[in-house]
């Protein structure tokens, strides 16, 4: 069974934009990618870094695949249990199901953060790396 974790990020809605992906087998990770991808939406990060690790399924020749996403919006929306309202998404979710479709059995499901911890952390290592480190926030007592 191969196992696909996904993730996107931004900094800023839009802003600077990073994917990143986990594939595995048996639980064991096949390949890890992360990329810098410009200025996104944290949706349209969402929807790329699934597209991206569906095309890397399709290269490893995987014909079923479970695939795991911290985004609740997109997974209900692949599902069909959200509307699209947006073009742009509609545009995604289009380009997730031909992908689907190509590979055969695919299931999308929702995890918590803490469950897609490497895709998570692979998304803020490649911001980063680009000069967008997470921002910390500090309280001063007045």
């Amino acid at each position: 069974m191969y196992e696909l974790f996904t993730d996107g990020g931004a900094r800023g809605n839009p802003g600077p934009t990073a994917i990143g992906m986990v594939l595995k087998s048996n639980g064991q990770t096949i390949i890890a990618h992360s990329e810098f991808i410009g200025s996104k939406t944290n949706n349209e990060a969402e929807y790329l870094a699934l597209i991206a690790g569906l095309n890397l399924a399709i290269k490893h020749k995987v014909t079923t695949l479970q695939c795991f996403l911290d985004s609740k919006l997109v997974v209900e929306q692949i599902n069909g249990r959200f509307k699209v309202k947006e073009p742009r998404m509609r545009e995604m979710v289009t380009k997730v199901q031909d992908l689907i479709t190509k590979i055969g059995k695919v299931e999308v499901t929702y995890v918590p953060r803490e469950q897609n911890g490497e895709a998570d952390g692979l998304v803020n290592v490649e911001l980063e790396k680009n000069g967008f480190p997470k921002s910390e926030f500090k309280f001063f007592k007045s």
